[in-house]
């Protein structure tokens, strides 16, 4: 994804949020009105050892989980500036950025 951007001449900025990890309040800007379930990193290890129940876990408790452990967060992270998309999610990015190859 990085290299398509780059060679398509996308301007984007990178942040490692394992270093420089998100607020809660900068999380909550950058989802707008993402559902915080769409970023949430459902089948990594660390959110099975939680043992979650999707219909039971409430929007709060996913923000103060990823808060406090960055990789329960889904990567990448790309933000367009009206759209939040997570993971790789090729049919999204294809809509996004018409030319992106699936």
């Amino acid at each position: 994804m990085k290299a398509w951007l780059s060679r398509e001449g996308v301007n984007f900025e990178e942040r490692d949020f394992f270093r420089d990890e998100f607020t809660e309040e900068e999380l909550r800007e950058l989802l707008g009105d993402t559902p915080p379930f769409d970023i949430f990193s459902w089948r990594s290890p660390s959110a099975r050892t939680l043992k979650l129940d999707r219909e039971k876990v409430s929007a709060d408790e996913l923000i103060r989980l990823m808060i406090e452990q960055p990789r329960l967060i889904r990567r990448p992270l790309i933000y367009t500036g009206d759209r939040l998309f997570a993971g790789t999610d090729k049919e999204a990015m294809a809509e996004a950025f018409p030319g992106y190859n699936l």
